[in-house]
């Protein structure tokens, strides 16, 4: 994932220190049921489109955004699948980022897959019985998208009658 500008501008006055950052996924599927992954470049590993909104973005915006960046495919989402805190991650230089994750289904509505910036490798459509090696995380937003339960938030929701 490219590092936005906004977020160079302030590891220039942080440094390496944790940065909790909003993080959009998208579940893309096709007319015929098929999802739309993409090898990223820096890990070689495939998974779901997704990024960071900029400054004052809509999350919905950016799932859209970033799979037509990312991809060359246009899409709608439909809903909100999941919300999620994720573990802290350290990268390679020693940036330290956590990203709270809102992952959306959508509806593909044209374009062509294809790899369409620097950040992937490969870009694909996949039947569901024939994925490429998947992370579990990527796995469950997957499962999220396919279930027909409203959205799905972290069980350690505590209870509002406690609070």
């Amino acid at each position: 994932m490219a590092t936005p500008d906004f977020i160079r501008a302030l590891r220039a006055s942080a440094g390496h220190q944790l940065l909790f950052l909003p993080g959009v996924s998208a579940v893309v599927f096709d007319e015929a049921g098929r999802v739309l992954l993409v090898r990223r470049a820096d890990n070689g590993e495939w998974t779901l489109v997704g990024g960071i909104p900029e400054p004052g973005e809509q999350p919905a915006t950016t799932a859209v955004r970033e799979v037509h960046e990312e991809t060359g495919v246009r899409c709608v989402p439909e809903r909100v699948v999941l919300v999620k805190t994720l573990k802290p991650t350290e990268y390679p230089n020693g940036d330290r980022c956590q990203f709270m994750d809102i992952t959306f289904r959508c509806r593909a509505t044209g374009g062509e897959a294809r790899v369409n910036d620097d950040e992937s490798t490969e870009v694909g459509w996949f039947a569901l019985d024939a994925l490429p090696p998947l992370g579990d995380f990527c796995h469950f937003r997957l499962e999220r998208a396919l279930a027909a339960e409203p959205t799905w938030f972290d069980p350690d929701v505590p209870d509002p009658s406690l609070l």
